[in-house]
């Protein structure tokens, strides 16, 4: 697993998935600045999400610190943002 490091919290997915959309609506209602990669419209973003998560599923948040999730709950994600001072 790559430790990978962001100036702010950044989501890697796709239009098309269900969690990917679950999770950016929590990020917005939580008013949350946020970078999102589009895993389809950019080629090299689905290999940049594997290489952070070490594995092929989205979403992909990545913390500023760096911590990751991959298919996280909106609990968990909440609960991470929370704990981090993002919120």
């Amino acid at each position: 697993m790559a430790e990978a490091t962001f100036d702010k919290v950044t989501m890697f997915g796709a239009d098309w998935c269900r969690d990917c959309r679950r999770s950016k609506a929590l990020l917005d209602g939580l008013g949350i600045d946020y970078d999102y990669v589009d895993v389809e419209a950019d080629l090299t973003a689905a290999d940049r999400a594997e290489a952070i998560s070490g594995r092929k599923n989205i979403p992909v948040v990545v913390l500023p610190d760096g911590k990751h999730f991959v298919e996280p709950s909106d609990a968990e994600l909440r609960g991470e943002l929370e704990a981090s001072g993002l919120v």
